[in-house]
C-alpha cells in the first residue's frame, strides 16, 4: 500500500485562488495543505503567473489612478521580448531603476515613478513616469545602457535635448528636464496619451484627405518654428510625429539628428543621418542639407499618408538613396485616384529633386494647407490656392522632352532608312533585266518594285543633300515642339485669369475632390 499523498489538481488550485471552493472543501483543502509540501509549491507556482499578479493589482489599487494605468501596468517586457534589440535595451534600463514604495509601479527613476515602458528605438527607451510632486504623466527617454559608454551618443542625445528645448511651439514635443541617473542620461517630456503616425498607418493604411491635410499643416508649422531658430530636424518621418486621440493635435518629436543649418557637420559629404525612406536626395548623397530637405521629407510623409506606403521602397537600403536621387515615385493617383489633383501637385513639388524647384519654406507650405483646408470645408466659396492650379512645370518639360525625344528619335530612323540601302533591294535591282518599252500603266506591285529599286541607286549621289533636309525636318520639328509649350502657357495664364474673375453668371465649378 502507497503511502503517497494525493495532489491537487489545477483547477482545485484555481478555484480556491478564486474563493469558489465550499466552506466544507476549503476546509479539506487548507488542512491538506499545510500537510502537503508538494500542493504548496504548486500553490505559489500558480498564484505567482502574470494574469494574478494583475487581477491583484487591480483588485488592491485605487480605480482612478488605476483607469490611467491599465494600458502600462500588464507586464512591458511582454510586448517587446521577441525583439532582439529591444531586448537588450529594456532590461538594461529596468535594472536600473531603484525601488519603488507604490507596489503598482516598476520602480524609480531619476525621481519618477515608472509606470511601464512605452517603446524603444535606436537611441534608448522610453518609460512611462509620474511625477507625485505635479500629479502629472511625463514620458521618460533614457539613453540605451550599450550606447552611455559611446561619447558621440552622449552628445548627440544632448542635441537632442538642446535642440528641443529651444523650440517652444505647440506642435513640438517640449522638455521638462534633462539629468541622469544611475549613470545613463535621460530627458524628460510631456507624455502623450495617443500613438505616433506610424502606427496609426500600420493599423489603418492611408488616411482621410482632410485628415492628411490637418496633419500636413500642423507638422508645417511645427518645421516652420524649428527652422525659425536655424534647426533642421533631418528625420522627418511618421514616426517621429506624434498624434493626439482624434486627430486634435500632432506634435513633432525626436530631434536626434536635429542641427544648426550653419553646423560644420552640415557640410561635410559622405556623412548620412536620417531613416532612408525619408531622406531627400542631397541627403541620400550625403550633401550639404538645409530647411528645404525637411520639405522633401514632409513630401515622402504626405505620399505615405496619401497612399499607405512610402513613396521609395526597395529591398536594400542603398537601392532606396538610389531610387531618392534617380527615380520619380509611382504616381499617387494610380495607387489612390480619389486623390484631389492639387494635393497630387503640392506633393509633387515638395518631391523635386532639385532644392530649388520646391517650396522654399515650411511657412509658405503651411499657408497652402490654410487654403486648401478651408476649400475642403467650404469648396463654394473658397477657392483654391492659385499655384496649385496650374500643371507642375516639371512633368509638362518632362512631356516635351519625351515628345522631342520621340520625333527626334523617328527622324533618325528615317535617316537611317533613306542612306542604309536594303542588300535585298541592290540583289534584286542587279538581276533585274534592262526592259526597252516600259509599260504605260504599272499595277500597285509594279510600282513599289520600282521605287525600291531605284532609291539606292539615286542616293549615293546625294547623301550630302538628304543629310541637309533631315536637319531642316528635325530644325523643324523643334519649332513645333516650342509653339506647344508657348500654348501651353497661353492655356495656363487663360486659366488663371478666369479663376482670379470668374464670371457671374457661370455656375460655381465643383472641387477637384468631387
Amino acid at each position: 500500500m502507497s503511502n503517497t499523498k494525493p495532489t491537487c489538481s489545477s483547477a482545485q488550485l484555481t478555484a480556491f485562488l478564486n474563493d469558489e471552493l465550499l466552506e466544507t472543501d476549503q476546509g479539506r483543502f487548507l488542512k491538506h495543505l499545510d500537510d502537503c509540501p508538494s500542493c504548496q509549491k504548486q500553490l505559489d507556482k500558480h498564484s505567482a503567473d502574470q494574469q494574478w499578479w494583475l487581477e491583484t493589482s487591480s483588485f488592491l489599487s485605487d480605480d482612478v489612478f488605476d483607469s490611467e494605468l491599465k494600458e502600462s501596468l500588464p507586464s512591458p517586457l511582454t510586448k517587446h521580448h521577441n525583439d532582439p534589440v529591444l531586448h537588450s535595451a529594456i532590461p538594461g534600463v529596468l535594472d536600473a531603476l531603484q525601488p519603488s514604495d507604490d507596489p503598482r509601479m516598476l520602480g524609480r527613476f531619476g525621481g519618477y515613478e515608472v509606470v511601464g515602458v512605452v517603446g524603444c528605438g535606436g537611441m534608448g527607451v522610453v518609460l512611462k513616469g509620474y511625477e507625485p510632486a505635479l500629479n502629472r504623466y511625463v514620458a521618460i527617454k533614457v539613453l540605451a545602457p550599450h550606447l552611455a559608454m559611446s561619447g558621440a551618443a552622449r552628445a548627440r542625445f544632448s542635441r537632442e535635448g538642446q535642440a528641443t528645448a529651444s523650440v517652444v511651439h505647440p506642435n513640438v514635443v517640449s522638455i521638462h528636464r534633462v539629468s541622469e541617473s544611475s549613470g545613463l542620461p535621460f530627458l524628460v517630456m510631456p507624455y502623450v496619451a495617443g500613438e505616433s503616425l506610424q502606427r496609426r498607418l500600420d493599423h489603418s493604411g492611408s488616411l482621410p484627405i482632410e485628415a492628411v491635410i490637418r496633419i500636413g499643416l500642423q507638422v508645417c508649422c511645427g518645421l516652420a518654428a524649428a527652422h525659425a531658430q536655424g534647426l533642421v530636424h533631418r528625420d522627418v518621418k511618421p514616426a517621429n510625429i506624434l498624434m493626439e486621440p482624434d486627430v486634435d493635435r500632432i506634435i513633432l518629436t525626436d530631434f536626434g539628428l536635429a542641427r544648426a543649418a550653419d553646423d560644420a557637420s552640415m557640410t561635410r559629404t559622405g556623412v548620412l543621418a536620417g531613416t532612408p525612406q525619408y531622406m531627400s536626395p542631397e541627403q541620400a548623397r550625403g550633401e550639404r542639407v538645409d530647411q528645404r530637405s525637411d520639405l522633401f521629407s514632409l513630401g515622402s510623409v504626405l505620399f505615405t499618408l496619401c497612399t499607405g506606403r512610402p513613396p521609395f521602397r526597395s529591398e536594400t537600403s542603398y537601392a532606396i538613396l538610389r531610387k531618392i536621387t534617380d527615380e520619380i515615385p509611382r504616381p499617387i493617383q494610380q495607387l489612390r485616384p480619389e486623390t484631389p489633383v492639387w494635393l497630387i501637385r503640392l506633393i509633387e513639388r515638395l518631391h523635386a529633386k532639385d532644392p530649388d524647384d520646391r517650396f522654399q519654406t515650411a511657412h509658405e507650405v503651411a499657408e497652402l494647407f490654410e487654403q486648401c483646408l478651408a476649400h475642403l470645408q467650404q469648396p463654394d466659396q473658397r477657392p483654391l490656392p492659385i499655384s496649385l492650379q496650374r500643371s507642375p512645370v516639371r512633368y509638362r518639360s518632362r512631356f516635351l522632352w519625351a515628345g522631342g525625344s520621340i520625333l527626334a528619335l523617328s527622324a533618325m530612323i528615317a535617316a537611317a532608312t533613306y542612306l542604309v540601302p536594303n542588300p535585298e533591294n541592290l540583289s534584286s535591282a542587279s538581276s533585274q533585266p534592262e526592259q526597252t518599252d516600259a509599260p504605260a500603266r504599272l499595277d500597285d506591285s509594279q510600282k513599289k518594285e520600282t521605287k525600291t529599286i531605284a532609291v539606292p541607286e539615286i542616293l549615293p549621289d546625294d547623301d550630302e543633300l538628304s543629310m541637309s533636309a533631315i536637319i531642316g525636318e528635325i530644325q523643324e520639328l523643334e519649332g513645333e515642339l516650342s509653339r506647344v509649350e508657348d500654348l501651353l502657357n497661353e492655356a495656363d495664364t487663360q486659366h488663371d485669369t478666369a479663376t482670379e474673375s470668374p464670371s457671374p453668371s457661370l455656375e460655381p465649378l465643383p472641387s477637384p475632390q468631387e
